[in-house]
């Protein structure tokens, strides 16, 4: 009877509120909603070894969160990857992606890059880094930022996805330029405003940044995603999930 008290006591002290995104159940939650949109799959963990040019001026795009040549997180993996396991295969590629890092070219990956990437992808130690990058440069500053603006699950995902397809800048078209287009039509929760009506301007902003953009004015991830969830007002995120993107059809069911 005692340990019931104490219980009820600890519950009481520590809340059972609903959970944020980096929760381990929701932050897989989180990865399968944004393979869905990214690979056309929920398996996100089948995405390690991933890679192609989509055409977007960001050279290869790969892995389970998108990592580019041009833009420089592919880099910053590849040597992270190469930090923890010297001569990796991928490891004599790192001067030709210091090269590219901010252009298209493939100039000193080909032939045998995305060969040579789909074989460490199969590396325990290179998934491990993919997850760290993932961690450092995405998800963990979405997720705090949407926190330090109040929002719940939805709102930390809304701002997770964004970042993963925009990229974590300040200029127009990065999440941060997203944001602050959001915040001039609304206010998040921590400045006293409605979370539905921040998220809807947050999206809306997003859209914008979307379609100025060649390589995504598809805006269906946000369309018949993220504002169905918004709309059923699931602010926890909470499954079952039933969503589109690109017209294919998706279900979490717990």
């Amino acid at each position: 009877m005692l340990t019931a008290t104490l219980l009820i006591l600890s519950l009481a002290v520590t809340g059972t509120g609903p959970a944020d995104l980096d929760d381990p159940h929701k932050k897989d939650i989180a990865m399968q909603l944004v393979s869905s949109a990214e690979n056309s799959s929920l398996d996100w963990k089948a995405q390690y070894g991933y890679i192609e040019d989509i055409d977007d001026d960001r050279g290869y795009t790969a892995g389970i969160i998108g990592f580019c040549s041009g833009t420089g997180d592919m880099l910053e993996l590849v040597e992270l990857y190469t930090e923890r396991k010297p001569g990796n295969v991928l490891a004599k590629y790192l001067p030709a992606l210091r090269k590219v890092n901010g252009s298209a070219s493939h100039k000193g990956l080909d032939p045998n890059y995305t060969k040579d990437w789909k074989t460490a992808a199969k590396d325990t130690a290179f998934q491990q880094a993919q997850n760290d990058e993932r961690d450092r440069v995405y998800f963990n500053p979405a997720v705090n930022q949407a926190k330090q603006d109040g929002l719940r699950a939805l709102g930390q995902f809304v701002y997770y996805d964004a970042m993963v397809m925009h990229g974590p800048g300040s200029d127009k078209l990065s999440f941060g330029g997203i944001r602050k287009s959001a915040l001039a039509k609304a206010k998040p929760p921590a400045q006293g405003g409605n979370e539905v009506t921040y998220l809807n301007a947050f999206l809306d902003a997003r859209k914008a940044a979307m379609k100025a953009e060649e390589a995504h004015e598809d805006t269906t991830r946000v369309d018949t995603m993220q504002r169905v969830f918004l709309k059923n007002g699931n602010l926890d995120l909470n499954p079952p999930l039933t969503w589109k993107v690109y017209g294919d059809s998706y279900t979490i069911k717990s």
